[in-house]
């Protein structure tokens, strides 16, 4: 490798950070997701190796086009939330406190009701428990976390128990509830405590940033005016409760057009399952580290061996809530559902931001914006297919010709008081 990038070095107009430029191309890419200020702002980031190569962000970060996206602007990443939180257990496992097939209920005690005490720690975090369906009589309960772990802990399972059926919601607070039994703290506090502060990284929160914080939330643009439909309300929960509501019935739940709109109410509750602000700097550290035998930026985050448990074999069955989809779910991560299309694991999140590991080329991918509903949504889920074949491409290139690495631009975890003076 060679000397450090210089910081903006040749990016396309309106795009700042810094980038190998063997990713030129897919820098590029990226960059053409974000033509106009209505289409919101974004970020990219790409470690190959355990090193930044690529830390970039172009576009607004509110919705009327004023603020400009910067280092530390982060975006609520949806079910990309999942990826994070499957992490912080690894983190537990990695330190003998949680066995994988062990049952869940052995560390939960709570969670053993209702014919669940055999339930184990693997077919939960592969979405095989049998509660991917969300209680509809939740209501405002569903910003109340300890409440929907309780709810967990008592649910019967279905007749889904031991198939793949995506737990859009549900899956979050069962992590958090094992999470919590374990360590006896809540999962905002275990994203910093276990991920954050080993990457040495602010930007990455469970719900909103506390004020203070460096990170600051990205205003989500749309849809923030959604029409009514003529008796959605009353049909909706009657729908949902149906055991073939597949994934309405895993997401659906009074208010949750409401809790996305204005100030983002759903940003004050601790939904481990969605409701995560991060970088993509700081999702791509992450993944850095599990494409890099467990190690990203010289701070180690899991053990070689846990890491290496994490790829699983592929696994074609259809999944039962994401209409047969075969997502190959295996301790918290999702492979591409169409085989050589992208290689490796990580979550993609409702709108496409996601963070992504290819282990077997060292590259791991950070990927966020405010985008939701818009127009651009299948391009948001789909096209950045293309910018990740560019971005394998370019760490080809990167490798033959070697590379140079991107400075850090984000701010660090912040230290207490006594240890940073």
């Amino acid at each position: 490798m060679g000397h450090t990038a210089e910081h903006g070095t040749g990016l396309p107009r309106g795009v700042r950070g810094a980038a190998d430029p063997a990713f030129g191309w897919a820098v590029r890419s990226f960059a053409a997701m974000f033509p106009h200020r209505r289409f919101g702002g974004g970020a990219l980031s790409v470690y190959l190796d355990g090193e930044p190569v690529v830390d970039v962000w172009t576009g607004w970060s509110d919705r009327a086009g004023r603020q400009r996206w910067d280092a530390d602007t982060g975006a609520m990443v949806f079910s990309a939330t999942k990826g994070v939180a499957s992490t912080v257990i690894h983190r537990l496992a990695d330190r003998g406190l949680i066995d994988y097939d062990a049952p869940v209920a052995e560390y939960w005690r709570d969670f053993g009701q209702n014919g669940k005490a055999d339930i184990t720690v693997r077919e939960m975090m592969s979405h095989r428990a049998g509660l991917s369906n969300l209680s509809v009589g939740a209501g405002a309960e569903i910003l109340d976390h300890v409440r929907m772990e309780e709810r967990m802990a008592a649910a019967p399972h279905t007749e889904l128990r031991g198939k793949p059926s995506y737990h859009a919601l549900t899956y979050g607070w069962l992590l958090s509830g094992l999470a919590r039994a374990v360590t006896g703290s809540g999962m905002r506090e275990l994203f910093r405590a276990e991920i954050a502060a080993p990457l040495g990284t602010d930007g990455l929160h469970l719900g909103r940033p506390p004020a203070g914080a460096a990170t600051r939330a990205a205003q989500i643009i749309g849809p923030q005016r959604i029409p009514g439909v003529p008796g959605f309300d009353r049909l909706a929960p009657r729908v949902a409760a149906h055991p073939a509501s597949a994934i309405f019935g895993a997401m659906y739940f009074p208010s949750m057009t409401r809790v996305i709109r204005g100030d983002t109410p759903l940003l004050d509750a601790e939904i481990p399952s969605a409701n995560a602000v991060t970088t993509a700097r700081a999702l791509a550290r992450m993944y850095a580290a599990l494409a890099n035998g467990g190690a990203a930026g010289g701070q180690r985050l899991l053990s070689a061996e846990t890491v290496r448990r994490l790829r699983g074999r592929r696994d074609l069955s259809p999944d039962r809530a994401l209409l047969g989809l075969p997502m190959a779910f295996h301790l918290g991560y999702h492979a591409s559902p169409v085989p050589g299309v992208l290689p490796g694991y990580g979550h993609v999140g409702l709108g496409g931001s996601h963070g992504w590991a290819i282990p077997d080329a060292g590259i791991a991918i950070g990927f966020v914006h405010n985008r939701l509903l818009t127009p651009f949504l299948l391009g948001d889920q789909a096209g950045f297919l293309g910018t990740a074949q560019l971005i394998r491409r370019g760490a080809a290139t990167a490798r033959a010709r070697g590379y140079r690495t991107v400075p850090d631009l984000g701010a660090g975890f912040p230290l207490p008081a006594a240890a940073a003076g």
